[in-house]
């Protein structure tokens, strides 16, 4: 290990070093407070000033950040910023900001924003981490070269750069930031021991892989895994319904199965962040490279894009039953973020059963207790208080989120049709359908 590799993690040891952690949300923030709490000189910056002034008053938009957490980072060594001035003398950096899809292709200007202003204040011995997720190559390819233009420095040679995935699940109170194993990942030696040491002292465990390409093949492969396994078991519940099967049970006896099979639901589709945009990136990653298609990626894209377009059908035709059509037909969307126990409602796919079903003429509202200000999906969808009167006064409400906060019995008593997406109602006494 080279003298300045030593001399860094001596400070990191020392907790005498500074930490910069560029984008605050729900990735970036969890970093931040750690870092703080463990008693580094945190800058957070990010570009939206809402959220700064947010956390500077000790409030947390993040459901897995406590608001006495920031209260404590900030009365410590914590400082949100909107300033890049505040970066100076840095000597750890992460990149957790957003790498959304734009017609199919990966959008990196977040990420070579963000590597170019690090670059305006990268000092020789300092170490840039990349934990946006991104297709194998982005580190070494594309923001190696950008802190070097940058700065005048050399990857490797002058400054330490690596990868580490991000792997929050928000809402599980069970694997957290900090128990969570931690890959990481270095563009060579003396950058690897950098990265382990930071990432040692702020989480429990860390995973060494042998290049930042294989690292961020390593969050691709965790979230295609997921996405063509959520795919597989949608697709057989639509079957298992023309089959005159019940795909929950059978689910439950596969689950019994002590090895070879791990568990899957179905549900009206994928969202947030990950499942609908990382399969992406490798997809398209693999297509630039070898000119093949991922055949899997693409089957699980379609399929699971497709299932508002099913839980629809299902809508037409659970009323058809009570001689109904969704045209003026009142119904209730039983949450609306893309997971249970988050206020994430990105790419939710009940926004988009939503806008499938306004134009038909149906009379929306929303239920979810997690929603955040500022909700806006631009449709009308007005959000009420979850009561037995606002479950009565619908022709059908569809659970598409099962938030722990729901109370299923009163959902199950006073809610007239019900179209369960989630399988959550089972074993439950209500008039309607699974999915």
């Amino acid at each position: 290990m080279d003298r300045s590799a030593a001399a860094l993690i001596e400070r990191l040891s020392a907790r005498d070093a500074k930490i910069v952690v560029v984008g605050q949300g729900y990735v970036g923030l969890p970093v931040a407070i750690r870092a703080a709490e463990q008693g580094f000189a945190v800058v957070g910056l990010d570009v939206d000033r809402l959220r700064i002034d947010s956390l500077r008053g000790g409030r947390s938009y993040v459901e897995d950040v406590a608001d006495g957490a920031v209260a404590g980072a900030l009365a410590a060594r914590y400082t949100p910023t909107t300033d890049p001035a505040e970066l100076v003398a840095f000597d750890v950096a992460i990149i957790s900001v957003p790498t959304p899809l734009h017609d199919g292709n990966p959008d990196l200007t977040f990420v070579e924003a963000a590597a170019a202003t690090l670059a305006e204040h990268l000092r020789a011995g300092a170490c840039v981490i990349l934990e946006s997720t991104t297709y194998p190559g982005t580190t070494a390819e594309l923001v190696a070269p950008i802190l070097e233009a940058g700065s005048g420095l050399i990857a490797g040679a002058s400054f330490f750069l690596g990868y580490s995935p991000e792997r929050i699940d928000p809402g599980n109170r069970t694997w957290t930031f900090q128990n969570t194993p931690k890959v990481i990942s270095g563009i060579d030696a003396g950058s690897l021991a950098v990265v382990e040491a930071f990432y040692s002292s702020i989480v429990d465990r860390c995973v060494a892989v042998g290049s930042p390409a294989e690292a961020e093949l390593v969050k691709l492969l965790e979230n295609t895994f997921r996405h063509v396994n959520i795919a597989l078991v949608n697709e057989l519940a639509m079957f298992a319904r023309d089959l005159g099967v019940d795909i929950w049970s059978a689910i439950d006896a596969a689950s019994t199965k002590p090895f070879g099979y791990m568990r899957f639901t179905p549900g009206p589709g994928v969202g947030g962040h990950c499942l609908p945009i990382d399969p992406s990136y490798l997809s398209w990653s693999v297509k630039r490279r070898s000119g093949r298609a991922f055949r899997f990626v693409e089957l699980a894209n379609d399929v699971n894009a497709h299932m508002p377009e099913y839980v629809v059908r299902r809508v037409q035709s659970l009323l058809n039953t009570q001689g109904l059509a969704v045209n003026g037909a009142r119904i209730l969307l039983l949450g609306l973020t893309y997971k249970a126990g988050t206020s994430d409602w990105r790419e939710s796919p009940s926004i988009e059963l939503a806008r499938l079903l306004a134009p038909l003429g149906a009379r929306l509202s929303a239920v979810d207790p997690h929603i955040p200000p500022g909700f806006a999906p631009e449709i009308e969808l007005p959000l009420l208080e979850a009561s037995p009167a606002v479950y009565r006064d619908t022709d059908l409400v569809v659970l598409l989120v099962d938030h722990p906060d729901f109370d299923l019995d009163e959902v199950s008593e006073h809610a007239p049709l019900l179209l369960d997406t989630k399988g959550a109602l089972r074993g439950r006494n209500f008039r309607g359908e699974l999915l």
